[in-house]
């Protein structure tokens, strides 16, 4: 069974957003190993040199997460469709990869080094999103190529 992993950078104070996540991870865990993890967001300053520095802090934590093969979710990214995404996922494990590592920044994104590090990076859209949706959007996208991938009736 396939691990997936969602590292992301700051936590869910909404009950809506950490209840959709649950429901996701329980949804996806009848089909992979399923982790999610929060990292500290840092504290951002309104200057440029302040932002950077931020990300920079937020990679250190996000570095000692990178396990298996690791994606970053970044706007100038690969784009998929829903099933090109899925094949995708069934590409690398049938090239044996066991765990799939993505990250997902905070409010200003990931550090562009860190993300250029990962394996791959993964655009949803050019539309910016805040990122504790995004956490759900991703989940929501690995939910449903697991079920296009085993035949099931959710994608549509």
């Amino acid at each position: 069974m396939i691990t997936i992993n969602v590292v992301c950078v700051g936590n869910l104070k909404e009950k809506f957003w950490q209840d959709a996540t649950r429901e996701y991870e329980k949804r996806i865990s009848a089909f992979a190993k399923i982790n999610v993890v929060e990292v500290k967001e840092s504290e951002y300053g309104t200057s440029e040199k302040d932002i950077l520095c931020a990300k920079q802090q937020e990679a250190k934590r996000l570095e000692s997460h990178k396990k298996g093969f690791s994606i970053a979710l970044e706007v100038n990214g690969k784009s998929f469709d829903s099933e090109s995404f899925a094949g995708y996922i069934q590409d690398l494990a049938n090239r044996g990869v066991s765990q799939i590592t993505f990250f997902v920044g905070g409010s200003f994104g990931l550090d562009s080094d860190f993300s250029k590090q990962t394996n791959q990076q993964l655009s949803f859209s050019k539309f910016t999103f805040p990122h504790q949706m995004m956490r759900v959007i991703l989940l929501e996208q690995i939910y449903r190529a697991f079920t296009i991938l085993n035949n099931k009736t959710y994608h549509k």
